[in-house]
């Protein structure tokens, strides 16, 4: 025999037994879980969670008999509908009032699926988990029909909303863009094609937004409501490096004639010179952008804002970075050079200049950290 305590955990991480059976966890004791499963069973015969209490319960009379352990318990904690942070801080409460009834010095947990086995970290947090057990339940062919399978998932998935976004909303969305596609391909043939393209870019972007917005957990209202003003700046911004860019590309040969008195005659010569011409709008639709998190920042009394002050102060030491490294590539000009030696001065300084402003600027806004936090005056 193992002198161990042991308790057998049974797990409802949703709370079906408090949602549908109004049983209030946690549960301890043979009997009092006996009675939760079966007043489980009879508010919904088809819930698996009441099968994962009588499991627990049979292992338990097993462990009983067997005498392995010292002492052997069994329990049932129930977690909240809305699962996640709220239901899993339930199931830690109920879980140190179980070990403060039954001092267990390891778990047996018992669950229906990965969806409850989430909380074992929170678990072992608490007390060594010895052992898991997920119970399968076993269907009735004659009853769990295709139809009937079909029918039970369709229904969960229109339930949750974002869920349905995501398997209803999007093939939705494809065979609508797809039907009024169709519709104009036959009332204009001639336009097929270019219908064809701007439908399929669309769904791409409608998709591709999705998955990116999903993925990095970006919510747009929310993102709207409290970056406005950055947003704006950022579109400002790729506004102008997109408008330098054009001007830039359809003026290459006059700058090319500018810096090098004729049309380069190479690929990588054109590289560069398109990278020099293009170094004033980068430089000012970045600075753009910054100067948007700069108001922000003001505004909102963010702490972080020497920051991005000794980021936009960099800026000029950037553009005649680009400038004259650029330039030296085309061999155009030598580090000896009185002009280079001046500009390479000149953004030194700039640099000194920025780090400055932001150390200044640093000791200056501390006190915005209290008035974030909601402390200061």
């Amino acid at each position: 025999m193992v002198e161990i305590k042991v308790l057998i955990l049974a797990i409802d991480r949703d709370d079906d037994f408090g949602q549908k059976a109004g049983v209030e966890g946690p549960v301890v004791g043979r009997d009092a879980c006996i009675d939760a499963a079966l007043k489980l069973s009879l508010a919904d015969p088809e819930d698996s969670d009441a099968n994962v209490v009588y499991a627990a319960v049979k292992l338990y009379d097993e462990l009983r008999e067997s005498g392995e352990f010292e002492d052997v318990e069994v329990a049932l904690i129930t977690g909240h509908s809305k699962v996640g942070v709220k239901s899993d801080m339930e199931l830690a409460r109920q879980l140190e009032l179980v070990l403060e009834r039954f001092p267990a010095d390891g778990v047996i947990t018992v669950t229906d699926g990965a969806e409850d086995e989430q909380i074992f970290p929170i678990i072992t947090s608490k007390v060594p988990i010895i052992s898991s057990h997920r119970v399968v339940v076993k269907q009735s062919e004659g009853i769990e029909t295709t139809y009937y399978i079909i029918y039970r998932y369709l229904r969960e998935i229109l339930s949750d909303p974002e869920v349905a976004k995501a398997v209803l909303g999007i093939p939705g969305m494809i065979l609508l863009l797809y039907g009024i596609a169709r519709l104009i391909g036959v009332w204009y043939p001639d336009s097929t094609k270019i219908v064809s393209a701007v439908i399929t870019g669309t769904i791409l972007l409608f998709i591709g937004g999705y998955f990116f917005t999903k993925g990095f957990r970006f919510n747009v209202r929310e993102t709207l409501a409290k970056q406005f003003i950055f947003i704006v700046s950022v579109i400002a911004g790729m506004l102008i490096i997109g408008g330098g860019a054009i001007n830039a590309y359809f003026r290459l040969e006059q700058y090319a004639k500018e810096i090098i008195g004729g049309w380069p005659g190479t690929p990588l010569l054109a590289t560069l010179i398109y990278l020099n011409a293009l170094g004033a709008s980068l430089i000012l639709g970045v600075s753009v952008m910054i100067t948007g998190k700069v108001i922000q920042a003001y505004l909102k009394k963010d702490p972080h804002i020497w920051y991005h002050v000794s980021a936009l102060l960099l800026m000029p030491a950037m553009w005649i970075t680009l400038d004259l490294t650029t330039r030296y590539a085309m061999a155009i000009l030598t580090i000896s050079n009185i002009d280079v030696f001046a500009k390479l001065v000149l953004a030194v300084g700039d640099v000194v200049l920025a780090i400055l402003i932001g150390l200044y600027m640093r000791g200056k806004v501390k006190g915005w950290e209290r008035i974030e936090a909601g402390t200061g005056a």
